[in-house]
């Protein structure tokens, strides 16, 4: 999920994500009239939180944003998600928008089962439960 700002409300949107790991980039494909890309416009910070929920396993991405018209990386990136929303890489609506991470946050949990054993055991002892790892990474 993308969360970008809008005025004074944060909206969320799930978004299909392509990691450039060696160009500290995280790119995404959009369309030039969405209100995504007049929000980052005006307030670039944007945050990804990306979730398997099975595993147990989360991570929040903080960074900034930009629209780009790179026609080029528009055709490396087409993939088969892009095909639900244009008929071909040249369609002239379609944008990138570009984040630059600077710190992400990760969790990984021991799994539902264990989570909630733990749980439980902490209310009746107490304590406070161990629910795995977490760590924050500045970028």
């Amino acid at each position: 999920m993308l969360t970008t700002r809008s005025g004074d409300d944060l909206r969320a949107r799930p978004m299909s994500v392509y990691a450039a790991q060696f160009e500290n980039a995280i790119y995404f494909l959009t369309d030039a009239s969405s209100h995504k890309d007049d929000e980052i416009a005006r307030w670039p910070n944007v945050c990804l939180a990306l979730a398997d929920t099975k595993g147990q396993k989360y991570v929040s991405v903080s960074g900034t944003d930009e629209v780009q018209n790179d026609r080029e990386k528009i055709s490396e990136l087409w993939a088969t998600p892009a095909k639900a929303w244009w008929d071909n890489p040249d369609d002239p609506s379609i944008r990138i928008l570009k984040m630059t991470p600077f710190s992400a946050e990760y969790w990984d949990s021991l799994g539902t089962i264990i989570s909630y054993i733990k749980m439980a055991a902490a209310a009746v002892s107490n304590s406070k439960p161990d629910m795995g790892d977490s760590a924050e990474v500045t970028l």
